[in-house]
């Protein structure tokens, strides 16, 4: 939602200019601000831009986003959400502070109402980057989750997320995997651990999506590209096809576009990302301090988005789109230890 809030990237450069075809806005926008997206966004981009729509009214214009009661207007929410369907695929809730104090569970509750009332689905971002709200918040919100809706941040290390205080994944995570519930990783800032990617990896629910809550800031400093978060994967053991599933047929399903984008087929849309797969030796990071050594990168070549062909940009980083050398991270570990 660039222009309209101040971290958002503009959907070209996180887009066909970076690898990636079609990018889905987890709810940059509510009510109060959607019109931005037909009216200047989409308009103005290569990239395919499909949109969830935020249940606080103003979206992510300010930060903290539901600061009272105010801040959701479920009429107008209800009201946007028919003025355009078709383009708006869900409603997102952030279960974050200071929304709970305000609203406790009823956010959520809230944000569902309106998802079920729209015939949408429901995107929940889970992990208190404040640290403030009950851990144990998540055994009542995933609960309410249904077939098609979807949680995302799924390996964050915040408090909210789907381990318990000894490591283990909450019953109610499988439950509702087993309903039908989408599970995304996304990324982002501050929501993403490799100590505990790894363990709900050895407790095997694995993740559906792979995602990168991408933003101006966290394109410079932590999350880069697509192509890096999928580097990411393939460092965590995921083979080569389970890292291409989750970050295309997967997400396709999950917004529902599986008959048009995702794959390739006769008939479809002309949608390709052509990346090259680098041996290296490099580091990537999460977001709590730890580490990946890999020895594989993907890195964009060309993009072509229904037949349109697009060159990557020059990428993130001074060099390029490469991750950080190993050489260098050891190095400057090395220096800062003795």
């Amino acid at each position: 939602f660039s222009g309209f809030i101040s971290n958002g990237v503009h959907p070209d450069t996180g887009g066909v200019h970076a690898g990636v075809t079609t990018v889905v806005d987890a709810g940059s926008a509510g009510c109060a601000t959607f019109a931005g997206f037909p009216n200047h966004i989409i308009p103005n981009c290569h990239t395919e831009v499909i949109p969830f729509m935020h249940i606080c009214q103003t979206g992510l214009a300010t930060t903290p986003d539901i600061i009272a009661e105010s801040s959701i207007n479920l009429d107008g929410t209800l009201r946007v959400a028919d003025q355009y369907k078709g383009l708006i695929r869900g409603i997102k809730a952030r279960m974050v502070t200071p929304a709970l104090d305000i609203f406790g569970m009823e956010m959520p509750r809230l944000a569902k109402r309106a998802a079920r009332e729209s015939g949408i689905k429901l995107m929940v971002h889970i992990g208190d980057t404040e640290k403030r709200y009950d851990p144990n918040v998540i055994r009542e919100l995933l609960p309410i989750l249904e077939a098609g809706d979807i949680v995302t941040h799924y390996f964050t290390a915040n408090p909210g997320g789907v381990l318990d205080a000894n490591g283990k994944l909450v019953p109610e995570a499988r439950e509702a995997a087993d309903r039908g519930v989408w599970l995304d990783t996304a990324h982002g800032r501050m929501n993403f651990s490799l100590d505990v990617a790894r363990r709900i990896i050895d407790q095997g629910l694995l993740p559906h999506c792979i995602s990168t809550d991408l933003t101006v800031p966290g394109r410079l400093n932590t999350v880069h590209s697509m192509a890096e978060i999928m580097t990411r994967f393939l460092g965590l053991g995921f083979t080569l096809e389970q890292v291409v599933t989750m970050s295309t047929m997967n997400p396709a399903k999950a917004i529902g576009e599986e008959q048009r984008i995702g794959s390739l087929g006769v008939g479809w849309q002309a949608d390709i990302s052509v990346l090259d797969l680098r041996a290296g030796d490099w580091v990537v990071h999460d977001v709590v301090g730890g580490h990946l050594r890999v020895d594989q990168a993907f890195v964009p070549v060309v993009t072509v988005k229904r037949g349109q062909v697009f060159q990557p940009e020059w990428g993130p980083r001074p060099w390029g789109w490469a991750p950080d050398s190993w050489a260098a991270f050891e190095g400057m570990s090395f220096a800062g230890c003795c």
